[in-house]
């Protein structure tokens, strides 16, 4: 069976923090027999700083952002039997979501594929003649990457025929135990690119509790962060490509993911962060939201902070010995429960529920 799936960019994870997701998931699904052509534009850069080749489980096809590299890429759609559309793709993603719809064929499976629904769905509120709160009624299938029910009623309510979350997971091929490197090396490391509704629990998750402990060293990588107040004991070293991802999570002592805005308030939404982090065997210590204990144990195999104070605390008493005791439970969590392979099942058995055809195996 035959994906065409418009996203924002499966080769590069520069400004772009569904990357990891499309990889595992596709990867997945193509292991599963699914054929998969990635559509994206030309934007942010993201060519300029591709961490991965194109893959051979799935065709990558990159277009100009332009009006007639969209219709063109667009009028593609009618070659699939599933037809997704991303949220969050960079580029006219109001234009190219009426145009795949146009150009699907009536027999095909339309899904919306959400990677950061409580901001879509706030927008949605915002502004009641949106396209896509429009579109709903044509849509098959709404997939979101987290959000659990507060999610799934949110767009049911706003019309959706069905809304299922494919949470984040863990491509054990790609984030894994490495050897911890020198470059590094710190007490608390955080990866994140600086956005606008992350920004101001960067400052109180990270920026602050390093301010209060001069004598330790605090790794700060992602894009945008060059002109941020730091203390000195701040090391910022820009965007930190996929490959060196595991090294990252591994080397300090400690790591942290700090949700969104949006994220946190809802709950349920765990950022494929936690689970590269616990795929590598790092201690994780996450800022606090509804729904952590279904995915990892408290205290067992993630530490929860509701506030910076709380992330100096931890430190002040967190030892190495513990710290990779915890990395060592949150690892054997994620292999077990929490991977790709398992969350494409999930979206294979949705697929063929939903398809206007039996199964996979009767269409081939």
């Amino acid at each position: 069976m035959k994906i065409a799936f418009y996203g924002s960019s499966l080769l590069s994870s520069y400004w772009n923090g569904a990357a990891t997701y499309y990889r595992g998931l596709l990867k997945a699904l193509a292991g599963l027999g699914y054929e998969i052509t990635f559509y994206e534009p030309d934007v942010y850069d993201r060519q300029k700083n591709r961490d991965i080749d194109c893959p051979d489980w799935c065709s990558v096809v990159v277009y100009d952002a332009t009006p007639q590299a969209l219709a063109q890429v667009t009028a593609r759609a009618a070659e699939a039997d599933i037809v997704v559309k991303a949220s969050g793709v960079g580029f006219e993603d109001e234009a190219l979501l009426l145009e795949v719809l146009r150009h699907a064929r009536p027999d095909a499976l339309k899904v919306f594929w959400d990677v950061d629904a409580p901001a879509t769905l706030a927008q949605l509120r915002d502004e009641p003649d949106h396209p896509l709160l429009r579109s709903l009624r044509k849509i098959d299938l709404v997939l979101t990457y987290g959000g659990g029910d507060p999610v799934v009623y949110a767009y049911r309510a706003l019309g959706a025929a069905h809304c299922i979350p494919i949470y984040n997971a863990l491509d054990p091929d790609t984030h894994h135990p490495v050897q911890p490197d020198d470059r590094f090396a710190a007490e608390l490391g955080f990866l994140g690119n600086r956005l606008p509704d992350r920004e101001k629990r960067v400052e109180t998750f990270f920026l602050q509790p390093a301010a209060r402990n001069p004598a330790k060293t605090f790794l700060l990588g992602g894009a945008g962060w060059g002109d941020k107040p730091k203390s000195s004991n701040v090391h910022w070293i820009d965007h930190v490509g996929t490959r060196d991802h595991n090294a990252f999570n591994v080397t300090p002592k400690a790591v942290l993911n700090i949700s969104r805005d949006s994220m946190a308030n809802n709950g349920f939404s765990p950022a494929t962060r936690v689970f590269e982090a616990a795929g590598a065997g790092a201690c994780l210590i996450t800022d606090a939201w509804i729904g952590i204990e279904l995915f990892l144990k408290p205290d067992e195999e993630i530490l929860v902070a509701r506030d910076g104070q709380d992330v100096t605390e931890i430190l002040a008493t967190l030892t190495l010995q513990q710290a990779r005791a915890i990395g060592a439970a949150a690892l054997r969590r994620v292999l077990a429960e929490h991977t790709y392979t398992r969350r494409a099942a999930m979206a294979d058995e949705t697929f063929r529920r939903f398809a206007k055809r039996p199964s996979i195996k009767a269409a081939e």
